[in-house]
């Protein structure tokens, strides 16, 4: 069964066409990566996928389950996570805390407004040890607000994982990002479980090169070209689009 099949979708805002009869497949575990040129339309999928804005027409199923009229929680309660372009932190909360709410949304049980963020001594413990496993120990103590900008790409990775999901749409997680930065967050991508499917927008190809087992490209609304990277590495219509070829 596949993880997520998007069929036929199209998405209008007023008299312009965001998205246009966009078909796509992503298999379980699949590293699949979303391309194409500014307003080619891939956060309107995303958004499309997460249920923040409703698909005109066509229909979305995630592991067999027909999502296309769901609220965003219930998908995300089905197990799909996301992170966005612009980072979601509570600026004046702690790394940690930032952690442990992520923990405790996704834990119902846990959740209860009479009992301090820091008393559930299970979700404390999971916290610190997701941000010691990813190597961010050293600021699980500072602000949201005083840690860098690569950091905090890094943090909104964890949250998404907070949740356990079984897949995971990464807008753009290495914009901005400095050198180093996007090696260390590549690095973090690579490693996430096998089981968890990933499907990410990215504007550098030669990291979509690196990461991608299948590549989808989108123009101006439309799906223009979905293949392996050979395929989309070697694709006229891709090169002429996409990478500025004459």
């Amino acid at each position: 069964m596949s993880a997520l099949v998007v069929d036929d979708v199209s998405r209008n805002f007023g008299g312009v066409q965001a998205l246009s009869n966009v078909s796509m497949t992503v298999e379980p575990g699949e590293r699949h990566l979303v391309i194409g040129p500014n307003g080619a339309g891939k956060t309107t999928l995303f958004n499309v996928l997460t249920g923040a804005v409703a698909a005109s027409t066509g229909s979305v199923l995630l592991f067999g389950h027909d999502i296309t009229r769901l609220p965003p929680y219930e998908r995300a309660g089905l197990g799909l996570a996301r992170t966005f372009q612009i980072t979601n932190l509570f600026p004046r909360l702690t790394v940690l805390e930032n952690v442990l709410l992520a923990l405790q949304a996704a834990d119902r049980c846990a959740f209860s407004l009479h009992r301090r963020l820091r008393a559930n001594e299970a979700l404390f413990h999971r916290a610190g040890a997701l941000l010691d496993d990813w190597g961010l120990a050293a600021i699980t103590d500072k602000t949201a607000k005083e840690i860098s900008y690569g950091e905090k790409r890094q943090v909104d990775l964890i949250l998404a994982m907070a949740a356990r999901p079984k897949v995971v749409l990464l807008d753009e997680p290495i914009a901005g990002l400095s050198a180093a930065e996007v090696v260390r967050v590549v690095g973090m991508i690579r490693k996430l479980p096998q089981e968890i499917t990933i499907l990410m927008i990215e504007h550098d190809m030669d990291v979509a090169f690196q990461l991608a087992d299948r590549i989808t490209v989108l123009h101006q609304g439309r799906l223009i070209a979905d293949g392996d990277v050979e395929a989309i590495r070697n694709d006229p219509q891709v090169a002429e689009i996409y990478l500025g070829a004459d």
